[in-house]
């Protein structure tokens, strides 16, 4: 018995790996030396593209690429982050703090008693391992992280712009990295969860990690808080100025990525700007998403933008994508075929249209 569970183990590991072959959109996809992911929160396509509180993503959306039917994976952000990170939300369903387990008392997981609860560290492969593997590089970039490689759950940052100093901006559920257990005990972690303050000094040095995860604080990333101390731009309830203080610090972001040696080189390099997801809980998705997993029921119609310097310009893409779409395409644009759980799915595609490059690869 013990052998046969053994094997069934090496097996699902097997499974989660190649679970689909390479497909002719995935061999066409050309070689990419820079991708950027930069996730906003928590607004549907319709409240953002076509809104003038918005004018840089509505720019971009333009003059690059439009992905126009884009969905994410579930409610509420944590396990869509997981998702992008590692092919599947692994069972999360809450925002609940990335250690947490079934029936834990930590005041961070108060959703551990209910049926169906899962351990929300994950040992299982990432997109980090994979890139590691591959001998590439990558960074999780999280504006107001207390310190590098920091694992807190929750942070003010006194340093923040327009923000109280004890107003919690920083928020673990919003990385996905952190919850994978080969990430937590990496001894090199904070070489690769980092601050702001980190991701613009690698722009200005020209060292740049292959993969980079870029997430605002919550004040500005379209999250917005309401407290009694929260300011109105940063105030969930006054979406036009929420969204308008995301824009400014999203047009900042993409100027300072476009400055650099990383961007104006000839290899290729692409910023994505997608959503967690949309901000009406309606379970509504496509592309390896399943209304029988309570876990991936579908996170809504979200924005997602793909902003390439040597790419296309001028595209609509009507073509149905999620985040495990844009999982199995950075996997491919950096030469990796081994997709991660529903990357591999029915229905995933790689988003070739909105990455595709007059000189092929």
């Amino acid at each position: 018995m013990r052998l046969a569970g053994t094997l069934v183990a090496i097996l699902t590991v097997v499974a989660v790996l190649t679970r689909s072959g390479v497909g002719a959109l995935d061999a066409r996809m050309p070689r990419y030396a820079h991708i950027f992911v930069i996730v906003e929160e928590n607004k549907n396509y319709e409240q953002v593209v076509g809104s003038s509180a918005a004018p840089t993503l509505n720019a971009l959306a333009r003059e690059y690429g439009n992905a126009t039917q884009f969905y994410a994976e579930t409610h509420p952000s944590e396990p869509n982050y997981v998702a992008m990170i590692g092919g599947y939300s692994y069972g999360i369903r809450d925002d609940d703090a990335y250690f947490c387990k079934p029936h834990d008392r930590n005041p961070s997981c108060p959703h551990s008693n209910e049926p169906g609860y899962v351990n929300h560290t994950i040992d299982a492969p990432s997109l980090a391992s994979q890139l590691q593997a591959a001998g590439m590089t990558w960074k999780n970039y999280e504006e107001s992280l207390p310190a590098p490689g920091s694992l807190a759950v929750v942070a003010a940052d006194r340093h923040a712009r327009n923000t109280p100093p004890t107003l919690a901006v920083y928020a673990s559920k919003h990385s996905g990295f952190i919850n994978f257990l080969s990430v937590q005990a990496d001894p090199q972690r904070a070489r690769h969860i980092v601050g702001f303050e980190q991701l613009y000094a690698d722009l200005r040095s020209g060292n740049v990690p292959n993969f980079s995860f870029v997430i605002p604080n919550i004040c500005d990333e379209m999250h917005g808080a309401d407290t009694s101390q929260t300011p109105q731009a940063c105030n969930y309830n006054r979406l036009g100025k929420l969204i308008h203080r995301g824009d400014v610090i999203l047009d900042d972001l993409v100027r300072r990525i476009m400055a650099s040696t990383a961007w104006r080189g000839k290899e290729h390099a692409a910023i994505v700007i997608t959503f967690d997801e949309n901000d009406d809980w309606a379970f509504v998705g496509c592309c390896g998403n399943d209304p029988h997993d309570p876990a991936n029921r579908g996170g809504g119609h979200i924005p997602t933008i793909v902003v390439t310097n040597h790419g296309p310009r001028h595209v609509v893409d009507a073509t149905p994508y999620s985040h495990y779409s844009l999982l199995r395409t950075i996997e491919d644009a950096f030469g990796i075929h081994t997709y991660l759980r529903r990357a591999a799915g029915p229905g995933v595609r790689p988003m070739l249209p909105l990455f595709r490059t007059a000189g092929g690869r």
